[in-house]
């Protein structure tokens, strides 16, 4: 029996099919007996270079068409041109449906969408979902980064409640130090006064209040030495304090400096590119360095479809 079939031609991974009518005894590539024309389904529009009036004559012949082919004659309209002549119809009214049927085929054609306006909505949906997922990462982060920073201001504020705490504190004992001296004056003064009439009594008391009275004035400057040493290193402590405080500073702007850089060396898979920009990136970039690039949880098939692509070609 006479089979009208595919016979794969051309090379690996780029296959061109002819349609030949050969004997159904025979290998799919061996002896054929007439060759009607090539299949190309390679290419976004199958393209078919077909002899439509021999294959009609092997058709009224008897020869049988496989699934592949029956499917590719009907698409042509071949089929139903047989199935008309098979009822008898002139060649007028075989040519008046045939026009009919075309008509009908490219309204139908127009409203199903081709392979690459699929490819694109495909993209378009993926991007779309990407910018959705990127405006929900940077909602959270600027909702963490807000809480941090609330965070970071309560601690500045009880910093600055301890530090206004502590000043109170020193000038309070500043005040205390003051009345202390004070009094030590009133009482100096006093002594001097006693001093002086009892000088009028006699010499020898008057030289031993006199030896009293430089002993005690030496003892007067010890504490006022004692009292400004005290001031001083309440002074040294505040400035101590300021230098602490501008350590933390420069401590924290080197911890966001590292935080920043770490981000950006985070940065280099396809998830956290647009899919336009990750394929760019796959093309452009060897083999061997894409390790990676592409991580598990990758599901945008125009990123997975260009990784595949890579890889084969190379």
């Amino acid at each position: 029996m006479l089979r009208i079939r595919l016979q794969r031609r051309g090379r690996k991974k780029r296959p061109i099919h002819h349609i030949v009518v050969a004997d159904n005894r025979k290998p799919r590539d061996g002896r054929i007996i007439e060759d009607l024309g090539r299949f190309d389904n390679v290419t976004p529009k199958n393209q078919l270079d077909l002899d439509r009036e021999r294959a009609l004559h092997w058709l009224k012949q008897g020869a049988q068409p496989t699934d592949t082919v029956r499917s590719i004659f009907k698409n042509e309209g071949i089929m139903y041109e047989m199935h008309l002549i098979r009822w008898g119809k002139s060649e007028e009214e075989i040519e008046e449906a045939l026009t009919e049927w075309r008509e009908k085929r490219e309204e139908k054609e127009k409203e199903v969408p081709t392979r690459k306006e699929r490819q694109q909505a495909l993209l378009e949906a993926e991007e779309k979902e990407f910018q959705k997922q990127l405006k929900k990462k940077a909602e959270e982060a600027a909702k963490e980064k807000a809480k941090q920073e609330a965070l970071a201001s309560e601690e500045d504020d009880e910093e600055e409640e301890e530090a206004k705490a502590e000043a109170e504190e020193e000038a309070e004992v500043a005040e205390e130090d003051q009345q202390a001296a004070e009094v030590k004056e009133e009482t100096a003064d006093e002594e001097v006064e006693e001093q002086v009439a009892d000088e009028e009594e006699t010499e020898e008391v008057e030289a031993k209040e006199e030896d009293d009275s430089e002993e005690k004035a030496e003892a007067q400057e010890e504490e006022s030495d004692e009292d400004q040493s005290v001031e001083e290193e309440a002074d040294s402590k505040e400035e101590d304090t300021e230098e602490e405080e501008v350590e933390a500073s420069d401590d924290e702007e080197e911890a966001e400096d590292t935080e920043e850089a770490d981000e950006e060396s985070e940065a280099k898979v396809s998830t956290d590119m647009l899919a336009k920009e990750a394929i760019e990136h796959i093309e452009n970039t060897p083999l061997d360095e894409l390790e990676g690039f592409v991580p598990e949880d990758e599901d945008r098939v125009t990123v997975q479809r260009a990784l595949d692509d890579k890889k084969e070609n190379s």
